[in-house]
């Protein structure tokens, strides 16, 4: 004698994988830019785990290799990582042309969390 079959339930849906992207750089951020207390001057040398390979030692007096320690950083780092290395006020300074070296899932994180980050949003200090 045959039995109704019960469908099973559906798993849960997966998040994209723009969605996971997102999620990992929202996880990371700081709960406030004033977190941010890492040097505005002199020569960082980043670890391992954010520079792997390639340049390790940035000179944050440079215009172009602050800017790519902050991508590197934005890309790679840790939670811990962007409070320590990063400045917040050499972020916002930044941030305009940053933002367009960035990818979109480390853009949007950074700017739906930071309203004074986003072009349209509050330039509230």
């Amino acid at each position: 004698m045959a039995t109704p079959s019960t469908p099973s339930p559906s798993p849960t849906p997966r998040p994209s994988g723009a969605e996971a992207l997102y999620a990992r750089y929202a996880g990371r951020l700081p709960a406030s830019l004033d977190r941010l207390a890492g040097p505005a001057h002199g020569v960082v040398e980043l670890p391992l785990h954010i520079a792997w390979s390639g340049l390790r030692s940035y000179d944050l007096d440079r215009p172009r290799l602050r800017m790519g320690l902050y991508r590197t950083v934005l890309a790679e780092g840790r939670h811990e990582d962007l409070l320590r290395l990063l400045d917040r006020d050499l972020l916002l300074a930044q941030w305009p042309v940053l933002r367009t070296l960035v990818s979109r899932h480390i853009r949007q994180a950074w700017e739906n969390a930071f309203p004074e980050l986003n072009p349209g949003g509050s330039a509230a200090a």
